[in-house]
């Protein structure tokens, strides 16, 4: 399986601002090539990478300038290794955190999902919270968790994947975020699913049914989205001009249930 993928990002900026991108297909992943490209102000500026204990591959730049240009390509022919559940997984991915509050959503999940285990408990947590929701864009705020998703009943794919998150997590069940390049979403954006311990293995979890999961590349992997944004900045102020992401797969969409166990590749 060939994965070609493509993200454009236009910023305005006021004073001084370092500007860290999450947008470069995660470490480990078979790349057939690569280029990114940062401009401020026209100049092309070389960014620092970064990568974190997942493999997520941030790209840092100070920059002094009214504009800020990125560019992204990459293309991925092959798979990655399943990534292991390591035992600081199992501490860190059951604790609440700013937009998965399990410890509040506790007694909704053990009312809902009493009895229920493995597989059965990964399916039933997200036919019901994409039976719940409706996928609205625009409807959530920046700052919503799971628990204001729930009452809402409605959001985007990371106000689903925050609930799914939120609602494991309440059972004792490790569980995270993770950002991805996802061929055949509509209309393409960078998009959140939800990753899953069980039996040792992350099993990747998508509520919105949106995008096959098998063609899925991941970006970025954490708590929440505090941990997964595709940019973070530090002093100054930003302004959005245009994100542009594409996402393609060759030979063709594959098929996908969206119940069978399944491990981001």
């Amino acid at each position: 399986m060939q994965r070609t993928v493509t993200c454009s990002i236009d910023l305005g900026l006021t004073g001084p601002v370092r500007l860290i991108y999450s947008v470069a297909v995660a470490q480990g992943l078979p790349l057939a090539s690569e280029t990114i490209s940062i401009t401020i102000d026209g100049a092309s500026v070389e960014p620092m990478e970064i990568v974190d204990a997942h493999g997520t591959r941030l790209h840092s730049v100070d920059a002094n300038g009214p504009q800020a240009s990125l560019s992204y390509e990459a293309v991925v022919d092959g798979i990655d290794v399943e990534p292991p559940v390591t035992d600081t997984d199992d501490i860190v991915y059951l604790r609440p955190s700013r937009y998965c509050e399990s410890d509040s959503l506790g007694p909704t999940a053990h009312a809902e999902f009493a009895g229920l285990t493995g597989y059965d408990l990964l399916s039933a947590v997200s036919s019901w919270v994409g039976s719940r929701l409706s996928y609205v864009p625009g409807s959530s705020l920046p700052t919503d968790g799971a628990v204001r998703t729930l009452l809402a009943r409605q959001g985007v794919c990371r106000d689903y994947a925050h609930l799914v998150v939120a609602l494991l997590r309440a059972l004792d069940v490790p569980a995270r975020l993770v950002s991805v390049y996802a061929p055949g979403l509509t209309p393409m954006d960078f998009h959140a699913v939800a990753e899953v311990a069980l039996d040792g293995i992350w099993e990747v979890v998508d509520a919105t049914e949106r995008a096959p999961r098998p063609s899925m590349l991941r970006l970025a992997t954490g708590r929440d989205a505090a941990d997964t944004a595709f940019l973070t900045t530090h002093q100054g102020q930003v302004r959005f001009g245009s994100v542009t992401v594409t996402a393609y797969v060759d030979p063709g969409l594959p098929a996908d249930d969206n119940r069978s166990p399944l491990s981001l590749g």
